[in-house]
């Protein structure tokens, strides 16, 4: 009887140098694609036809694995990188940033602790000094990079009720029976979703008719009624219109009141780099947190979410956690990711943006934002300019919403449907109010004006 042997998992053979530049060739044909190929989804039926069964005692081999991925598994699934990827929010990674993930990956960095890691966390921390400093946050401010705007959202908000907490006991106050945060009507899913994890209640604010969250609105609906109020969360670029609350005038209400004021920013706050929207943002210096997606919009592949503090020490003791075989990581002069967000084992997910801006640069970052702005601009103005086309309401970002005068959510799902088999493009429905509508999501910098009017020109 032959003993199991698990080491040539392990061992570098001939089999795996084969299998090492099959892999290696497999990326190079995928990055070498111009644009790469749409694609989409199959059917649960039609990839069970497809593909056998994979996860046997015996296995597939690496090369047949390989290719069985290339060729049916990785065809089932939509390119985000795609210049016309248009819907919920895109995926637009540098050459830099896609090419510094393999590195990571093959590095087997923990990124959780600095005694483990402290290279790759010194430059993760040199990116989110540099985001408070482009938001106005004062020198300290810091934090971690998660995985995503849920978890930045979550961490977050955990804090700032961790902080009222402790502010309310030493000063010998009740803790009200419910805690309570603030924000718009319009806000992310993420911070209902937020509010359940965390059993506290939302007081939604409304917005004006620009779709933006006020400090006077904020004032009014809170009048006379902060108690158990733990944070306001204001939007820095909505994800389905890209609009901006009044930052500041947020902030300054939140901070009269001695509340935490937190920037939910996951896809809009990158905007704060383009001169034409940076004014916008100048309201992100009053913010004790904020967060920012570079999966979305600084071009850093999937998945990464920066979550800033103003003061990290308030996240810090939010979020350590304690146990016997941690005690060796607890020293302060050390600077542990994992003790700013809900997380502990991590990998240094902000290193592929480390490695693109140190390549680029930041004027390219800045440039590459506003040239997204101004085609949203100026697609908006073809849409103006086409009688059977209307704009729900102007982009201020760089998405832009419109709707197909007569056109019902069937006529824009057939049309989606078509645009995405005929390897157009990826434009699905969306609404507003209940009414149905599209809207173009524009972070590629590889998007052009010509492709949008030909998607354009597809409404017929």
């Amino acid at each position: 009887m032959t003993t199991p042997n698990g080491n040539h998992m392990h061992t570098v053979d001939l089999e795996t140098m084969k299998l090492r530049e099959q892999v290696f060739e497999y990326a190079r044909r995928r990055m070498n694609y111009d644009p790469p190929p749409l694609d989409g989804p199959k059917t649960i039926s039609q990839l069970r036809q497809e593909v056998p069964e994979t996860v046997t005692e015996e296995g597939l081999g690496g090369l047949e694995a390989l290719n069985l991925f290339e060729n049916v598994l990785a065809e089932a699934t939509i390119s985000n990188d795609h210049p016309n990827y248009l819907s919920f929010i895109p995926c637009a990674p540098t050459e830099a940033a896609t090419l510094f993930d393999l590195i990571v990956s093959a590095s087997t960095i923990y990124g959780g602790s600095w005694m483990e890691g402290a290279g790759a966390v010194y430059a993760e921390n040199q990116v989110l000094e540099w985001l408070a400093r482009e938001a106005g946050l004062p020198e300290g401010a810091g934090g971690v990079f998660v995985q995503g705007g849920t978890l930045g959202n979550l961490s977050a908000l955990v804090a700032a009720r961790h902080t009222a907490t402790e502010a309310l006991k030493a000063s010998g106050k009740a803790v009200p029976t419910r805690w309570r945060f603030a924000c718009s009507s319009e806000a992310h899913s993420s911070l209902k979703a937020a509010a359940r994890v965390m059993d506290v209640d939302i007081v939604p604010v409304p917005v004006n008719a620009e779709g933006r969250l006020t400090g006077q609105a904020l004032a009014e609906t809170l009048e006379g009624d902060w108690d158990g109020i733990f944070a306001v969360v204001a939007t820095g670029g909505t994800t389905n219109f890209g609009i901006v609350d009044e930052l500041e005038e947020v902030g300054k209400v939140t901070k009269a009141h001695d509340v935490w004021f937190h920037v939910d920013g996951a896809y809009g706050i990158a905007a704060m780099l383009a001169p034409s929207t940076k004014h916008l943002f100048a309201g992100v210096a009053l913010a004790d947190s904020f967060i920012v997606d570079p999966h979305k919009w600084l071009f850093a592949p999937f998945d990464a979410c920066a979550l800033v503090y103003r003061d990290p020490e308030l996240g810090r003791v939010t979020h350590t956690q304690h146990a016997e075989y941690l005690d060796a990581l607890e020293n302060p002069e050390e600077w542990n990711p994992s003790d700013y967000a809900y997380n502990l084992t991590r990998r240094p997910r902000g290193l592929p943006l480390w490695f693109s801006l140190a390549t680029y640069g930041v004027s390219a970052y800045r440039e590459a934002i506003e040239q997204n702005i101004q085609l949203a601009y100026k697609i908006a103005d073809e849409i103006r300019r086409r009688p059977d086309l209307e704009l729900v309401r102007d982009p201020q970002l760089s998405v832009v919403v419109f709707v197909k005068k007569g056109w019902t959510l069937e006529d824009y799902t057939k049309w989606s449907n078509k645009l995405l088999a005929d390897g157009i493009g990826f434009v699905v429905p969306s609404s507003h109010k209940g009414e149905p509508n599209t809207r173009f999501a524009i972070v590629n910098p590889r998007t052009t004006y010509e492709s949008l009017v030909q998607i354009l020109d597809t409404m017929v």
